[in-house]
């Protein structure tokens, strides 16, 4: 019976030395498009979805999120009456996050200008389940959470664009597994739970990250603070936002504006 149990013991053991603590992981992230558009040309042009590939890397506390182009992706654009809008929406985005000193450096663009956004992990409060299942052959756990916050809304309308924020609370459903027990997963949900999230749904299905693969091999040395762009705070980075966009505006040919839109 001792020998039974001290075999126990050492299985166990090993299989906790085996975990994965750095590896790759692909997400394919499906994102349900809400733009309200009163020209029907391009109406009928914008698709209902769209679904794009990105990369998880991570090690040594430390993780970093990429998009991944597709060798047969267009380039993710619709036009209608001389105005083209790009669909693909923040593809070129980095983020990098250090779970150690709780931070992350997200490397953004906007306006083909570079910028630098430096923030705070901020935990959310989830309610773990009993519920599992099975996703790639992890055993997955369910976990939710509700995050409110607010989002912007940007309306053009006789050719004046305006950005108004509110309020929204947005409901989380992720599967994590412990059997990978790094607290990372798609986007900015990293440093949240005990285990790889492995899905992620947000808003019954507005966006769903689903890991389409993992894998424990990894170059370590591409899990680093990107370096390219203005480097400011979120709050900074708001305000030059709504500057950009205030620019833009004035810029826009009269004529060239979409009437009663909003992109949320």
């Amino acid at each position: 019976m001792k020998k039974i149990f001290l075999f126990a013991c050492v299985a166990s053991s090993l299989m906790a030395s085996a975990q994965m603590k750095e590896g790759k992981v692909v997400y394919e992230r499906t994102l349900q498009m809400r733009m309200r558009v009163s020209n029907p040309e391009l109406a009928e042009r914008i698709p209902q979805s769209r679904t794009d590939q990105f990369e998880l890397l991570f090690a040594n506390n430390q993780s970093l999120w990429q998009y991944l182009p597709q060798a047969d992706e267009n380039d993710g654009t619709v036009s209608a009456n001389g105005m083209v809008f790009r669909m693909a929406g923040n593809n070129n985005d980095i983020v990098f996050t250090s779970l150690t000193d709780r931070k992350r450096v997200d490397q953004r663009e906007l306006f083909d200008r570079q910028y630098l956004v430096e923030d705070s992990l901020r935990s959310l409060s989830w309610k773990l389940s009993d519920e599992t299942k099975s996703i790639l052959g992890y055993t997955a756990r369910k976990a939710t959470a509700e995050r409110i916050g607010v989002r912007s809304q940007m309306t053009m309308e006789n050719g004046e664009m305006k950005r108004q924020e509110l309020p929204d609370t947005s409901m989380i459903t992720a599967w994590f597994t412990t059997d990978i027990p790094v607290a990372v997963g798609p986007q900015e949900f990293q440093g949240q739970l005990p285990g790889l999230i492995l899905e992620l749904d947000q808003n019954k299905g507005r966006i769903v990250y689903k890991a389409v693969e993992v894998s424990p091999k990894v170059k370590v040395a591409d899990i680093k603070e990107p370096k390219k762009g203005k480097r400011m705070s979120q709050e900074a980075f708001a305000k030059e936002r709504d500057q950009l966009m205030q620019e833009m505006q004035k810029n826009i040919p009269a004529g060239r504006s979409i009437r009663n839109s909003s992109f949320n």
